[in-house]
């Protein structure tokens, strides 16, 4: 969709939110409690410019003034037919039945709902039939987008979205540029998808790194590189919208990759108070990683200090091998203006 197809904003209807701490009664940050064994989402805190509080002060939780934003590696939702011609076993593309496909989409939609999300990116979601299956599960969500990149039984990234989707485009086709001057492109498509929220415009990129299978370190350092100046010029060209970033980075904070994500304070990674023992989302090798992100650009919207959360069952969230990262934001001035 062209920018110039682009649909004009309609009014913002009535929400009701359940409560952070009803929704999630063990999460850490509710009460001051420590977290317990249930799904532990973890607090996170502003930290920057990029999330002060608009004009007017804080829109309660609920109102339509914020919207919550979720982003969900849902672990290979491959569909039932064997594109690559080499299937199952120890081959990549799993090729489930029927019926496990359908318990599989079940079992994540189930996690999806209870995040009480508006907006939720997804990483790993294989085909068409993958997204509108998962979606069909997930009432209220009456829009979605693939990020396909064509690719034999590649695993994508998505949005599912409960407001409607305005524009939509794509970065996949950009060349971008290792530490050492060779050329890649993105391991998965860069996302980029426009909402209306209420009435305000709401900016989301899904985003899914080089993994550090057979690693590739100096892509996914061009992948944050690159990331951060799209996602900072795009918030410059909408300054109204909130503009969120949001994926397995497949990297941790103090990372070289992540660095360049938040080199001179553009982009604020919304869990950047918490230690990692709070944030981390995967296990590796026994060992707890914080790769799983949301980032804000400074501009229209704002972070709702306290409000990131990490669903948990055990090590990961919903039949997946990662837990799903979650924040509140608040909107821009527009959401405010149109009641």
């Amino acid at each position: 969709m062209s920018p110039s197809s682009r649909l004009p904003f309609g009014s913002r209807s009535l929400r009701s939110h359940l409560s952070l701490c009803g929704l999630f009664l063990a999460f850490a940050g509710c009460d001051g409690r420590p977290a317990q064994t249930l799904p532990t989402p973890d607090a996170g805190a502003c930290l920057s410019s990029a999330c002060s509080v608009p004009d007017g002060g804080a829109p309660p939780e609920g109102s339509a003034g914020r919207v919550r934003i979720a982003a969900y590696n849902v672990h290979r939702l491959f569909d039932t037919v064997c594109d690559s011609g080499s299937c199952g076993g120890s081959n990549y593309e799993e090729i489930p039945t029927q019926a496990e496909f359908e318990q599989q989409a079940e079992r994540l939609a189930r996690a999806i709902t209870a995040l009480d999300a508006e907006v939720v990116l997804l990483e790993e979601v294989e085909t068409q039939a993958s997204l509108d299956e998962l979606q069909r599960r997930t009432p209220g969500f009456g829009h979605a987008q693939l990020g396909e990149i064509g690719t034999v039984a590649s695993v994508d990234v998505a949005v599912l979205s409960k407001h409607p989707i305005i524009d939509v485009r794509r970065h996949r086709d950009r060349y971008i540029y290792r530490p050492d001057g060779s050329a890649t492109r993105f391991s998965r498509e860069l996302l980029e998808v426009h909402l209306n929220v209420y009435g305000a415009e709401v900016i989301v990129f899904a985003a899914h790194f080089r993994s550090k299978v057979d690693d590739d370190p100096g892509r996914r350092i061009a992948e944050a590189t690159v990331s951060r100046e799209i996602v900072v010029g795009v918030a410059a060209a909408f300054p109204d919208a909130l503009v969120v970033l949001g994926g397995d980075l497949n990297d941790v904070p103090g990372s070289e990759a992540l660095n360049a994500m938040e080199r001179d304070g553009a982009l604020l990674r919304v869990s950047s108070d918490r230690p990692s023992t709070e944030v981390w989302t995967y296990v590796y090798s026994n060992q707890r990683q914080a790769i799983d992100h949301l980032y804000l650009a400074a501009g229209g919207g704002a972070y709702v200090p306290g409000s990131f959360r990490v669903a948990r069952e055990g090590n990961g969230y919903g039949g997946s091998d990662h837990g799903a990262v979650m924040a509140d934001f608040f909107l821009g001035p527009a959401s405010l203006s149109n009641p």
